[in-house]
């Protein structure tokens, strides 16, 4: 047995109907809470998990539809889900060749509706998420899945084609939130695309929708048929979307206008005074997999192409040179961003890794490579090694191409000077570049032209992680996952970047059992990633930088999962 399966093996059982914050609010009365009051200044607009764009989208799902179990901060899972149990191969949950996952689900569970939650419910989720005309954003977790079957009313079977030594990629976590099968059973394939259900759905979760205005606010209720009788806390959530990060921390730490302000992406040096100083609320931060990173387009945003604007198979104008790529890496000074913008570890540390986490697939062969250090000279030799050369303008070329750059990011005071850090570096080298800001609500979207599925600039920065295990984060970089028309924008390789020596190292991810040998192709994919400059890190921020109020108790953010996973043990 692997050391991974290993470990998951001897995991400690978390009891039915509890979770390891549970003990705070043993005694604590469902409803007794009155109304908690959570701000993401990026405003949800889409409440099916396995549709959303972003982690507003996400974050506000969790409330209402949960997964069969949820990742802890080690990285493994934590039975606060519809699994009465974690399936391992020591229960005789996990086949001995690794090929099926029988989950026993709990029993007695209702929907929020009132009718009974069944094995069919994960069948058709399954069936709803792996549908490729379905268009899920959620499909990477489907590589490798066989079938999910029921073998009886409380018996889900996951099967995989092939041994799968992270068995757990599908239905866990995040990406693993169960639908009812009545309420979707109209929203299969392509009629996903506009089905009414997302922005109301039906859950097992704590808390269910009474209002949802998109782009604004989510109002729930209490779930009373939540299987927990003493659970929820609170009477009714308030989760607005809106602002910014600046002013969601100072309705945290100033005002106390909130319970729970997310992802404070603020200045270390407006940030970290306002924390200290607060009376109100904590500064809570933990480390994983987070990354922002710049992304490089491979197609050809040209709206010149008209329909044919961003497809797989354009071909990029000057980032098809792979010196132009170079050169914009090397022009990239990350470590001013972390100690000026992040404070040096407060919220986020220089990268130059797309994978920081787990440790033992964090590479150390970036550490040397050129393309990773800040040198303006050695940018500029290779682009005039490579031909392009200087106008009066500045401006380098070859022929009638110029290295003109639109780069785009959200709206955030942090990125946007992130955004001008890179633009005065870049444009010493011969770059002439173009800074975008749209807000989160647009840009995390994949109907908008200037959302990040599209990708419809030339560079563009965002934050993403993974799971404990990272076979479905590279996936996003793999041929078979480009976004295009054909999938609706919704796969999640956004370059459309295409290698056949990656997709070999990730299918290769996908069988291996030997934990070591599986670091080292994790390295290896992380390595052909930064030196193919498909993507530049910069900086790991943390996964959650969130401000918690002083009397909210139970938040126990884990960098492998939403940080609403354990909402339900919330109290005051």
């Amino acid at each position: 047995m692997t050391a991974v399966l290993a470990l998951a093996a001897c995991t400690q059982q978390t009891p039915a109907g509890a979770s390891p914050s549970a003990a705070a609010s043993a005694a604590a009365k469902r409803g007794a809470g009155g109304d908690l009051k959570i701000l993401y200044w990026q405003a949800p607009t889409i409440l099916n998990r396995h549709q959303a764009t972003g982690t507003k989208d996400a974050d506000a799902s969790r409330l209402i539809t949960e997964p069969l179990a949820s990742f802890g901060k080690d990285g493994l899972p934590v039975a606060n889900g519809l699994a009465a149990e974690i399936p391992t191969a020591a229960n005789g949950g996990v086949s001995a060749d690794f090929t099926t996952v029988t989950w026993k689900l709990r029993t007695g569970v209702k929907w929020s509706d009132g009718t009974p939650f069944t094995a069919d419910d994960v069948v058709a989720t399954f069936t709803y998420q792996c549908d490729e005309k379905s268009a899920a954003s959620t499909i990477d977790r489907c590589e490798g899945v066989k079938s999910v079957t029921a073998k009886d009313a409380n018996t889900a079977v996951v099967t995989y084609k092939e041994p799968q030594p992270f068995y757990y990629q599908w239905g866990v976590g995040d990406a693993g939130t169960i639908l009812q099968k009545a309420q979707y059973a109209n929203c299969l394939g392509a009629k996903a695309k506009d089905c009414a259900a997302d922005q109301k759905p039906i859950g097992t979760g704590p808390y269910k929708v009474r209002e949802f205005k998109a782009g604004d606010v989510v109002t729930y209720d209490l779930n009373e048929n939540f299987r927990d009788p003493n659970k929820p806390f609170f009477k009714s959530v308030t989760f607005k979307g809106g602002g910014d990060a600046t002013s969601a921390a100072r309705a945290a730490f100033q005002t106390g206008d909130v319970d729970y302000a997310w992802n404070l992406q603020v200045e270390a040096t407006v940030l970290k005074p306002m924390a200290q100083q607060s009376s109100t609320a904590t500064l809570t931060t933990v480390y994983g997999s987070s990354v922002e990173r710049i992304l490089i387009n491979f197609s050809n945003p040209d709206p010149a192409l008209g329909d044919n604007r961003g497809e797989p198979g354009t071909k990029h104008p000057f980032f098809s040179d792979k010196a132009v790529r170079r050169a914009l890496a090397m022009a990239t000074d990350r470590n001013s961003v972390a100690e000026q913008l992040y404070g040096g570890g407060l919220s986020g540390k220089a990268s130059c890794n797309i994978l920081t986490a787990p440790e033992p697939m964090n590479s150390k062969n970036t550490d040397g490579l050129d393309i990773c250090k800040f040198d303006l000279n050695a940018a500029n030799a290779e682009l005039d090694k490579a031909g392009w050369v200087k106008g009066s303008d500045g401006v380098r070329a070859k022929g009638p191409v110029k290295l003109k750059i639109l780069y785009q990011t959200t709206v955030n005071p942090v990125r946007q000077k992130t955004q001008d850090i890179m633009k005065a570096n870049w444009e010493k080298v011969g770059f002439q570049v173009e800074l975008k800001s749209v807000p989160a609500g647009t840009f995390f979207t994949n109907t908008s032209p200037d959302g990040a599925n599209h990708f419809w600039s030339d560079v563009e920065m965002f934050t993403n992680s993974g799971d404990p295990d990272p076979t479905s984060y590279f996936v996003g970089w793999t041929t078979k996952q480009m976004t295009g028309k054909a999938n609706n924008w919704q796969f999640g390789n956004y370059h459309r970047y295409s290698n056949p020596d990656l997709d070999a190292v990730v299918d290769s991810l996908r069988k291996e059992t030997d934990q070591k040998k599986r670091n080292d192709l994790a390295i290896k994919a992380n390595d052909i990633l930064v030196s193919d400059v498909v993507v530049i890190p910069l900086i790991n921020r943390t996964f959650a930088t969130s401000g918690v109020s002083k009397s909210l108790k139970g938040v126990d953010p884990t960098p492998w999962d939403s940080e609403m996973w354990n909402i339900a043990d919330w109290t005051k």
